[in-house]
Protein backbone atom coordinates (compact mmCIF):
# COMPACT_ATOMS: atom_id res chain seq x y z
CA UNK A 1 0.00 0.00 0.00
CA UNK A 2 1.67 3.46 -0.82
CA UNK A 3 2.15 5.57 2.33
CA UNK A 4 0.20 8.24 2.67
CA UNK A 5 1.54 11.63 3.98
CA UNK A 6 -0.80 14.58 5.08
CA UNK A 7 0.26 17.92 5.84
CA UNK A 8 -1.70 19.14 8.78
CA UNK A 9 -2.61 22.50 10.11
CA UNK A 10 -3.67 23.62 13.85
CA UNK A 11 -4.43 27.10 15.21
CA UNK A 12 -7.74 26.70 17.27
CA UNK A 13 -6.44 28.84 20.45
CA UNK A 14 -2.72 29.57 21.34
CA UNK A 15 -0.84 27.57 18.94
CA UNK A 16 0.20 28.14 15.86
CA UNK A 17 1.51 24.62 14.42
CA UNK A 18 2.19 22.57 11.31
CA UNK A 19 3.37 19.11 10.40
CA UNK A 20 3.90 15.98 8.02
CA UNK A 21 2.45 12.95 9.29
CA UNK A 22 2.84 9.65 7.55
CA UNK A 23 0.15 6.86 7.26
CA UNK A 24 -1.21 8.71 10.72
CA UNK A 25 1.23 7.46 12.78
CA UNK A 26 4.61 8.87 11.68
CA UNK A 27 5.90 12.27 12.83
CA UNK A 28 8.04 13.05 9.78
CA UNK A 29 7.84 16.69 10.75
CA UNK A 30 6.20 18.65 13.53
CA UNK A 31 6.91 23.18 14.32
CA UNK A 32 4.76 24.83 17.14
CA UNK A 33 5.04 28.01 17.64
CA UNK A 34 3.50 28.66 21.40
CA UNK A 35 2.00 32.21 22.12
CA UNK A 36 2.23 31.70 26.01
CA UNK A 37 4.69 34.25 26.95
CA UNK A 38 2.63 36.63 25.15
CA UNK A 39 -0.56 35.70 27.26
CA UNK A 40 0.93 34.98 30.48
CA UNK A 41 0.80 38.62 31.04
CA UNK A 42 -3.19 38.69 30.92
CA UNK A 43 -3.49 35.64 32.94
CA UNK A 44 -5.19 33.86 29.78
CA UNK A 45 -5.48 33.69 26.06
CA UNK A 46 -6.97 37.37 24.78
CA UNK A 47 -8.34 36.25 21.80
CA UNK A 48 -7.93 38.80 19.61
CA UNK A 49 -4.17 38.72 20.22
CA UNK A 50 -3.93 35.14 19.47
CA UNK A 51 -6.11 35.71 16.10
CA UNK A 52 -3.28 38.53 15.30
CA UNK A 53 -0.40 36.19 16.33
CA UNK A 54 -1.57 33.05 14.18
CA UNK A 55 -1.82 35.73 10.90
CA UNK A 56 2.03 36.94 11.71
CA UNK A 57 3.70 33.22 12.10
CA UNK A 58 1.03 30.80 10.31
CA UNK A 59 3.51 31.34 6.91
CA UNK A 60 6.68 30.82 9.21
CA UNK A 61 5.12 27.84 10.51
CA UNK A 62 4.40 25.93 7.66
CA UNK A 63 7.47 26.77 5.72
CA UNK A 64 9.56 25.20 8.81
CA UNK A 65 7.42 22.20 8.24
CA UNK A 66 7.79 21.42 5.48
CA UNK A 67 11.49 22.48 5.24
CA UNK A 68 12.14 19.83 8.43
CA UNK A 69 10.28 16.88 6.51
CA UNK A 70 12.44 17.15 3.37
CA UNK A 71 9.55 16.73 1.15
CA UNK A 72 7.57 19.17 -1.05
CA UNK A 73 4.00 20.36 -0.38
CA UNK A 74 3.45 18.59 -4.01
CA UNK A 75 5.00 15.25 -2.12
CA UNK A 76 1.85 15.79 0.23
CA UNK A 77 -1.54 13.31 -0.32
CA UNK A 78 -3.99 15.49 1.71
CA UNK A 79 -3.75 19.23 3.16
CA UNK A 80 -6.20 18.62 7.07
CA UNK A 81 -6.89 21.68 9.26
CA UNK A 82 -8.86 21.81 12.06
CA UNK A 83 -12.04 23.83 12.46
CA UNK A 84 -13.44 23.03 15.18
CA UNK A 85 -13.93 23.59 18.83
CA UNK A 86 -11.58 27.21 19.39
CA UNK A 87 -11.34 30.34 19.21
CA UNK A 88 -12.88 31.51 15.49
CA UNK A 89 -10.90 34.16 14.66
CA UNK A 90 -7.56 31.79 15.44
CA UNK A 91 -9.00 29.03 13.83
CA UNK A 92 -9.75 30.78 10.48
CA UNK A 93 -6.29 31.77 10.67
CA UNK A 94 -5.57 28.25 9.73
CA UNK A 95 -8.43 27.21 7.68
CA UNK A 96 -7.69 29.83 5.51
CA UNK A 97 -4.09 28.89 5.42
CA UNK A 98 -5.35 25.47 4.13
CA UNK A 99 -7.70 25.71 1.63
CA UNK A 100 -5.12 27.97 -0.25
CA UNK A 101 -2.57 24.92 -0.02
CA UNK A 102 -5.40 22.51 -1.24
CA UNK A 103 -6.56 24.87 -4.15
CA UNK A 104 -2.84 25.79 -5.06
CA UNK A 105 -1.49 22.14 -4.83
CA UNK A 106 -4.51 20.64 -5.81
CA UNK A 107 -4.38 18.59 -2.64
CA UNK A 108 -8.00 16.97 -0.92
CA UNK A 109 -8.91 18.78 2.02
CA UNK A 110 -9.51 17.53 5.39
CA UNK A 111 -11.45 19.04 8.26
CA UNK A 112 -11.17 17.70 11.50
CA UNK A 113 -12.08 18.34 15.16
CA UNK A 114 -9.91 19.40 17.67
CA UNK A 115 -10.93 17.04 20.40
CA UNK A 116 -10.47 13.69 17.86
CA UNK A 117 -7.06 14.97 17.44
CA UNK A 118 -6.40 15.05 21.31
CA UNK A 119 -7.60 11.03 20.75
CA UNK A 120 -5.82 10.11 17.90
CA UNK A 121 -2.80 11.83 19.18
CA UNK A 122 -2.52 8.23 20.97
CA UNK A 123 -1.61 6.53 17.81
CA UNK A 124 1.57 8.81 16.80
CA UNK A 125 4.64 7.08 16.86
CA UNK A 126 4.64 3.73 19.42
CA UNK A 127 1.30 4.61 20.53
CA UNK A 128 -1.89 2.46 18.71
CA UNK A 129 -5.36 3.07 19.96
CA UNK A 130 -7.38 -0.74 20.00
CA UNK A 131 -11.02 -1.09 19.85
CA UNK A 132 -12.54 -1.03 21.32
CA UNK A 133 -11.49 1.23 23.94
CA UNK A 134 -11.98 3.24 26.99
CA UNK A 135 -11.32 7.05 26.60
CA UNK A 136 -10.94 9.63 29.06
CA UNK A 137 -10.79 13.56 27.32
CA UNK A 138 -9.73 15.66 29.77
CA UNK A 139 -8.75 19.46 28.79
CA UNK A 140 -9.63 22.91 29.22
CA UNK A 141 -12.94 22.70 27.37
CA UNK A 142 -13.85 19.06 27.84
CA UNK A 143 -13.95 16.49 30.68
CA UNK A 144 -15.66 13.15 28.94
CA UNK A 145 -15.75 9.20 29.56
CA UNK A 146 -15.88 7.83 26.39
CA UNK A 147 -15.95 4.35 24.38
CA UNK A 148 -14.62 4.19 21.24
CA UNK A 149 -15.88 1.42 19.54
CA UNK A 150 -13.93 1.63 16.38
CA UNK A 151 -12.73 4.39 14.23
CA UNK A 152 -14.77 7.94 14.33
CA UNK A 153 -17.55 5.71 16.92
CA UNK A 154 -17.71 7.29 19.93
CA UNK A 155 -20.25 7.21 22.77
CA UNK A 156 -20.16 9.50 25.87
CA UNK A 157 -20.67 7.89 28.76
CA UNK A 158 -19.96 10.48 31.13
CA UNK A 159 -19.37 14.53 31.19
CA UNK A 160 -18.56 17.45 33.28
CA UNK A 161 -22.02 18.86 33.99
CA UNK A 162 -20.09 22.47 34.75
CA UNK A 163 -16.41 22.90 34.49
CA UNK A 164 -13.99 20.84 32.88
CA UNK A 165 -11.19 20.11 34.95
CA UNK A 166 -8.34 21.97 32.69
CA UNK A 167 -10.24 24.77 32.84
CA UNK A 168 -10.52 24.31 37.22
CA UNK A 169 -6.73 23.96 37.00
CA UNK A 170 -6.33 27.14 35.44
CA UNK A 171 -8.66 29.11 38.22
CA UNK A 172 -7.50 27.41 41.03
CA UNK A 173 -4.00 28.57 39.86
CA UNK A 174 -5.60 32.02 38.91
CA UNK A 175 -6.54 32.13 42.56
CA UNK A 176 -3.27 31.05 44.04
CA UNK A 177 -1.31 33.40 41.77
CA UNK A 178 0.66 31.23 39.82
CA UNK A 179 1.16 31.79 36.43
CA UNK A 180 -0.97 30.68 32.81
CA UNK A 181 -1.26 27.98 31.81
CA UNK A 182 -2.49 26.85 35.52
CA UNK A 183 -2.21 23.33 34.76
CA UNK A 184 1.51 22.88 34.71
CA UNK A 185 2.15 24.88 37.56
CA UNK A 186 -0.10 23.31 40.10
CA UNK A 187 1.61 19.80 39.06
CA UNK A 188 4.97 21.60 39.64
CA UNK A 189 3.74 22.67 42.84
CA UNK A 190 1.84 19.50 44.20
CA UNK A 191 4.79 17.62 44.01
CA UNK A 192 6.83 19.49 47.31
CA UNK A 193 2.85 19.83 49.25
CA UNK A 194 1.00 17.83 51.47
CA UNK A 195 -2.71 17.35 51.51
CA UNK A 196 -3.49 19.61 54.56
CA UNK A 197 -6.43 21.29 53.05
CA UNK A 198 -10.09 19.69 53.96
CA UNK A 199 -11.85 20.17 50.30
CA UNK A 200 -14.89 18.37 49.27
CA UNK A 201 -15.24 15.72 47.04
CA UNK A 202 -16.95 15.86 43.93
CA UNK A 203 -20.17 14.16 43.13
CA UNK A 204 -19.71 10.81 45.08
CA UNK A 205 -22.45 8.96 43.11
CA UNK A 206 -21.95 6.25 40.59
CA UNK A 207 -22.54 7.34 37.63
CA UNK A 208 -20.34 8.62 35.16
CA UNK A 209 -21.12 12.17 35.18
CA UNK A 210 -18.87 14.59 37.05
CA UNK A 211 -18.33 18.14 38.66
CA UNK A 212 -15.76 20.39 39.59
CA UNK A 213 -17.76 23.70 40.26
CA UNK A 214 -17.69 22.89 43.65
CA UNK A 215 -14.24 22.17 44.77
CA UNK A 216 -13.57 25.40 42.36
CA UNK A 217 -15.74 27.44 44.80
CA UNK A 218 -14.24 26.45 47.94
CA UNK A 219 -11.38 26.62 47.03
CA UNK A 220 -12.07 30.21 45.65
CA UNK A 221 -13.50 30.80 49.23
CA UNK A 222 -10.84 29.30 51.23
CA UNK A 223 -8.29 31.23 50.17
CA UNK A 224 -10.32 34.32 50.11
CA UNK A 225 -11.06 33.56 53.90
CA UNK A 226 -7.93 33.26 55.08
CA UNK A 227 -6.59 36.17 53.59
CA UNK A 228 -8.92 37.98 55.21
CA UNK A 229 -8.10 36.63 58.40
CA UNK A 230 -4.32 37.73 57.54
CA UNK A 231 -3.12 33.64 57.08
CA UNK A 232 -0.79 32.70 54.64
CA UNK A 233 -2.07 30.20 51.86
CA UNK A 234 0.76 27.43 51.37
CA UNK A 235 0.10 26.84 47.90
CA UNK A 236 2.07 23.61 47.68
CA UNK A 237 -0.47 22.42 50.21
CA UNK A 238 -2.92 23.51 48.06
CA UNK A 239 -1.92 22.15 44.96
CA UNK A 240 -1.48 18.84 46.50
CA UNK A 241 -5.02 19.16 48.04
CA UNK A 242 -6.28 20.20 44.94
CA UNK A 243 -5.35 18.00 43.00
CA UNK A 244 -5.48 14.73 44.77
CA UNK A 245 -9.17 15.14 44.55
CA UNK A 246 -9.88 16.33 41.31
CA UNK A 247 -7.59 13.10 40.29
CA UNK A 248 -8.99 11.05 42.42
CA UNK A 249 -12.25 11.87 41.11
CA UNK A 250 -11.34 11.31 37.35
CA UNK A 251 -9.88 7.65 38.35
CA UNK A 252 -12.07 6.89 40.59
CA UNK A 253 -15.20 7.16 37.54
CA UNK A 254 -13.09 5.57 35.20
CA UNK A 255 -12.93 2.66 37.35
CA UNK A 256 -16.38 2.24 37.68
CA UNK A 257 -16.27 2.70 33.43
CA UNK A 258 -14.16 0.10 33.62
CA UNK A 259 -16.64 -2.33 35.69
CA UNK A 260 -19.30 -1.39 33.45
CA UNK A 261 -17.86 -1.72 29.76
CA UNK A 262 -14.91 -4.69 29.22
CA UNK A 263 -11.83 -3.65 27.37
CA UNK A 264 -8.59 -4.30 26.98
CA UNK A 265 -7.34 -0.50 26.22
CA UNK A 266 -7.98 2.63 27.82
CA UNK A 267 -6.59 5.79 26.71
CA UNK A 268 -6.04 9.33 28.35
CA UNK A 269 -6.45 12.60 25.37
CA UNK A 270 -6.25 16.24 25.99
CA UNK A 271 -3.63 19.03 27.25
CA UNK A 272 -4.29 17.69 30.84
CA UNK A 273 -3.30 14.09 29.70
CA UNK A 274 0.16 15.53 30.64
CA UNK A 275 -0.51 16.09 34.03
CA UNK A 276 2.40 13.60 36.08
CA UNK A 277 -0.32 12.70 38.54
CA UNK A 278 -3.13 11.43 36.35
CA UNK A 279 -0.40 10.00 34.39
CA UNK A 280 0.32 7.73 37.54
CA UNK A 281 -2.94 6.87 38.94
CA UNK A 282 -4.19 5.88 35.67
CA UNK A 283 -1.03 3.17 34.91
CA UNK A 284 -2.30 2.09 38.51
CA UNK A 285 -5.73 1.82 37.40
CA UNK A 286 -4.62 -0.24 34.16
CA UNK A 287 -2.43 -1.96 36.30
CA UNK A 288 -4.95 -3.10 38.77
CA UNK A 289 -7.41 -4.45 35.66
CA UNK A 290 -4.79 -5.77 33.18
CA UNK A 291 -5.85 -2.96 30.96
CA UNK A 292 -3.51 -1.71 28.29
CA UNK A 293 -3.01 2.16 28.80
CA UNK A 294 -2.01 4.23 25.88
CA UNK A 295 -1.27 8.12 26.78
CA UNK A 296 0.76 10.74 24.06
CA UNK A 297 4.19 11.50 24.66
CA UNK A 298 4.20 14.81 26.45
CA UNK A 299 4.51 17.00 23.36
CA UNK A 300 2.02 15.54 21.96
CA UNK A 301 -0.45 16.15 24.69
CA UNK A 302 -1.25 19.87 24.07
CA UNK A 303 -2.03 21.31 21.09
CA UNK A 304 -0.10 20.28 17.88
CA UNK A 305 -0.55 20.31 14.18
CA UNK A 306 0.31 16.22 14.52
CA UNK A 307 -2.33 15.32 16.41
CA UNK A 308 -4.88 16.82 13.56
CA UNK A 309 -2.48 14.89 11.03
CA UNK A 310 -2.92 11.59 12.80
CA UNK A 311 -6.88 12.48 13.00
CA UNK A 312 -6.86 13.04 9.29
CA UNK A 313 -5.46 9.70 8.13
CA UNK A 314 -9.03 7.63 8.65
CA UNK A 315 -10.74 10.79 6.75
CA UNK A 316 -8.34 10.07 4.24
CA UNK A 317 -9.03 6.28 3.75
CA UNK A 318 -12.80 7.06 4.06
CA UNK A 319 -12.02 9.93 1.35
CA UNK A 320 -14.34 12.37 3.55
CA UNK A 321 -13.04 15.45 2.07
CA UNK A 322 -14.15 18.98 2.53
CA UNK A 323 -15.17 22.28 0.30
CA UNK A 324 -13.36 25.17 -0.28
CA UNK A 325 -16.68 26.60 1.83
CA UNK A 326 -15.28 25.19 5.06
CA UNK A 327 -15.82 27.78 8.32
CA UNK A 328 -14.40 27.48 11.74
CA UNK A 329 -16.63 26.84 14.34
CA UNK A 330 -16.22 27.92 18.02
CA UNK A 331 -18.23 25.49 19.83
CA UNK A 332 -19.58 21.46 18.68
CA UNK A 333 -20.62 18.46 19.98
CA UNK A 334 -17.00 16.91 19.83
CA UNK A 335 -18.72 13.21 18.31
CA UNK A 336 -20.40 14.75 16.07
CA UNK A 337 -18.19 14.85 13.15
Amino acid sequence: MKDVYIFAIESSCDETSAAVIKNGKDVVSLTVATQIPIHENYGGVVPEIASRMHSECITYVIDDAIKKSGMKMQDMDAIAVTYTPGLLGSLLVGIEAAKVLSLVYNKPLIAVNHIAGHIYANNLEDNNIVFPSLGLVVSGGHTEIIYLENDYNFKVLGSTLDDAIGEVYDKVARVLDLKYPGGPNIDRLAKNGKHSYNLPIPMKDESLDMSFSGLKSSIINLVHNENQRGNVISKEDMARSFQDVAIDELVRKMEIAINNYKVNNMIVAGGVSANTKLREEMQKLADKYDIKLSIPKINYCTDNAAMIGAAAYPLYLKKEFSDYDLNGKSTTNIFKF
